[in-house]
């Protein structure tokens, strides 16, 4: 019993080390007659260690040169193909976006359906004491009308994070909203007229294709690549049949695909050339797992026509519904909507946000918050290696919360809903992300959830279901 456990021990730390990255593909690890002097364990303590870890595939012998860390079984799950939508007669999934969405809210499932980060992951309790110092610093305690633009502590601490992603934003530059969505609907609004043609990702957030959908445009979807989004060709060839455009470069949801500068560049240039405004949405920007933030399109636009929309419901608090606009030469639009809409934007919340920033707070918890998701991104992937049906391709995400999974075409993700539902567990199907017969055999998995061993298992339980439907 106790070299069954120094064994398992052993090779967890070891299998620790490398999925961390802590020991690198390449890396040679120490001989078996090391690690029997390193751990006091045997010759055969040794071999099963080195066994265990090359049946999980982590690692790979060499002959006459010992053992070598492996690329990570996730890192070898191919990517899905490049989407290819057939502009059609729109289909809208009513039924099944019901079946999904009803599901937001129950705590007794597992909502790898709802792109949020979960509550634990949030700094709920520090924003409590946030609300509290607001209702003691605002006149009123916070009960009266903000000004129609929103809170200018707010609006001054968003624009001075403008350089973070290659902006050079005012304060009056910025709308507050109630949320991301509130500021999006606002911009469509504004800028188109019943009948008119949006262009969008493909596959693409099933709330901008009901939005639009209820305003009564024509949606246009692009091709859209799983790693640098939209194909910037196919919309050069569409430019002249649409009447406004709207992205999300910076890891969109189903993809997490983020565009390169380069593309977001040449797309700023290409509609203010048609005089076609962009939005875009840049709500997932701030949650980059590498180095940098990426840059927005709004970086690059010189002529106000960028309407760039954010808010903080993905990264700090999905309740408190504060969002942002800065609209260029629109902004007078947006303010008209706004007044006619809204009136004012919440205050006390407002305000709670707008010191959370001052005090450096929000910037220590995207730091923590980042490196948590980029840990789930890999214990999802790492999941979907071992136990999901072979020839499964996934994205490879570098920011965002979500994973898109493609299965073979024999597998129906709205069946598969179904299946999981059954099981308490709720899977967001590919169907939900497009207006046109495509993605059946797609699906999108939150990566905000807390990672624990049954999260594991609720994977290892979709694999095995979606197995038996080949």
């Amino acid at each position: 019993m106790q070299h069954a456990f120094l064994y398992r021990e052993i090779s967890n730390k070891i299998a620790s080390l490398i999925r961390n990255k802590v020991l690198k593909t390449g890396d040679r690890l120490p001989s078996v007659r090391m690690l029997c002097q390193q751990y006091g364990i045997s010759m055969n303590t040794a071999k099963r260690v080195f066994l265990e870890l090359e049946a999980q595939s982590l690692i790979a012998p060499k002959p006459q040169s010992g053992y070598f860390v492996s690329p990570l079984p996730y890192q070898r799950l191919p990517l899905p193909a490049v989407s290819r939508p057939l502009q059609s007669t729109p289909r809208e999934p009513k039924d099944l976006m019901a079946k999904v969405y009803n599901t937001m809210g129950r705590t007794d499932l597992t909502l790898f359906s709802i792109g949020v980060a979960a509550g634990e992951l949030l700094p709920s309790s520090k924003l409590n004491k946030e609300i509290i110092q607001a209702t003691r610093r605002l006149k009123d305690s916070g009960s009266g009308y903000e000004p129609l633009q929103g809170n200018e502590k707010l609006r001054r601490m968003i624009a001075a994070r403008s350089m973070y992603w290659g902006g050079k934003l005012h304060e009056d530059d910025l709308v507050t909203t109630a949320g991301g969505m509130n500021a999006l609907s606002f911009c469509m609004m504004a800028l188109a007229k019943r009948g008119d043609t949006i262009a969008v990702e493909s596959p693409c957030y099933s709330g901008i294709l009901q939005l639009a959908l209820s305003m009564g445009l024509k949606v246009l979807e692009l091709p859209t690549h799983p790693t640098t989004g939209i194909e910037v060709d196919a919309l050069r060839k569409i430019v002249s049949k649409i009447d406004l455009c709207l992205l999300v470069p910076n890891f969109n949801t189903p993809l997490g695909s983020c565009m390169p500068d380069e593309h977001k560049q040449e797309v700023v240039r290409l509609l203010a050339k048609h005089r076609i405004p962009l939005i875009e949405d840049d709500i997932y920007g701030d949650l980059y797992f590498g180095t940098q933030r990426p840059s927005c399109c709004k970086s690059f636009d010189k002529e106000g026509n960028v309407l760039l929309c954010s808010s903080f419901s993905k990264t700090l608090a999905p309740g408190y519904r504060v969002g942002w606009v800065a609209a260029g030469r629109y902004k007078e639009q947006i303010l008209k909507l706004k007044l006619a809409h809204a009136i004012s934007s919440a205050t006390i919340t407002q305000e709670a946000v707008a010191n959370f920033l001052a005090n450096g707070r929000y910037d220590n918890h995207l730091r923590k918050l980042r490196l948590t998701l980029k840990s789930n991104c890999q214990q999802y992937m790492q999941a979907i290696a071992e136990y999901f049906p072979e020839g499964t391709k996934t994205s490879q995400p570098q920011g965002g919360l979500a994973l898109w999974v493609e299965f073979n075409k024999k597998i129906n993700t709205t069946e598969l809903f179904d299946r999981t539902i059954k099981q308490k567990i709720s899977i967001a199907p590919g169907r939900l992300f497009t207006l046109q017969k495509q993605f059946e055999h797609n699906m999108r998995l939150c990566i905000g959830l807390s990672w624990t061993e049954e999260l594991r298992h609720k994977l290892k339980l979709i694999g095995a279901m979606a197995a038996r439907m080949q």
